[in-house]
């Protein structure tokens, strides 16, 4: 019995041990960017290739080229939506690798899991655009795109939840506990898995207004990143403050204690 418990625990070792074995960092980010950059390609070519009018189409509106490309805007509106959302989940993986210094396997399995998600963004894009508006289908497109950029999202934050467990070692001081920049990564991270998910619930609760919660959450994310900066510099400066304080209270009490002891002493 004890032999096979020193078995089992030899094999754990082996197997935690390869999981945090290093992986070449450079590598994990040339890979990473050729898939970004793939997806964006994929996308530009989706939205060049099928929602562009033939010339006989604008003859149906009077020659007017404008008034054709109308006819095309949620198209549009889901492909801006789909780059922007692309960029940003590139800006965050280029945020996050900036502040690993050494990654490992399991860091890597996280960001091949991260990139499949990214690969099936101009599926999303499609889904949203395809559909009739208000119809069943079109709500289930927008949930499967909410569930892809989640599942995108949620790995990137697993990496950095990984390098945490190890942070001496795989995170620059500046984004460990207690880092200049912890705060701000976490909130960074957590931003999108939160917003995706809220709006697949929201377009449970909301069917009707689905499309409109869907490419809202795609507008107001680039703002909510600008927000999320200020946000988290003002309340590290407040909680900075209540604790700078908070001990000058202590330290105020401990003098005034140290003064009248003297007095109680000679009394």
């Amino acid at each position: 019995g004890q032999r096979d418990e020193e078995e089992e625990h030899h094999s754990l070792e082996s197997f935690t041990f390869y999981l945090s074995e290093p992986l070449s960092k450079e590598r994990v980010e040339a890979f990473s960017d050729g898939v970004y950059a793939i997806v964006a390609t994929l996308l530009i070519l989706d939205i060049c290739e099928d929602n562009v009018p033939d010339p006989r189409a604008v003859e149906k509106f009077h020659g007017s080229l404008l008034e054709a490309l109308s006819e095309y805007g949620p198209n549009y509106l889901a492909y801006f939506g789909s780059f922007v959302t692309i960029g940003l989940l590139w800006f965050v993986h280029h945020s996050l690798f900036l502040y690993v210094t050494k990654a490992t396997r399991l860091m890597g399995v996280f960001n091949i899991l991260s990139l499949a998600f990214i690969g099936g963004l101009p599926l999303a894009y499609q889904l949203t655009s395809e559909f009739a508006e208000k119809s069943h289908n079109e709500i289930e497109a927008i949930q499967v795109s909410c569930v892809i950029t989640f599942f995108a999202s949620i790995f990137q934050f697993a990496i950095w939840t990984t390098a945490l467990f190890h942070e001496r070692e795989t995170l620059h001081p500046f984004a460990t506990y207690g880092g200049k920049e912890h705060a701000f990564m976490f909130a960074k991270l957590a931003l999108y898995p939160c917003v995706s998910l809220g709006a697949f619930f929201l377009t449970c609760l909301l069917s009707e207004f689905s499309t409109a919660i869907f490419h809202l959450m795609q507008i107001v994310i680039p703002f909510a990143f600008l927000a999320l900066r200020i946000f988290v510099r003002i309340s590290l400066t407040v909680i900075k403050s209540v604790t700078s304080l908070s001990r000058r209270k202590v330290v105020l009490l401990e003098e005034e204690e140290a003064c009248l002891s003297p007095t109680e002493t000679l009394s």
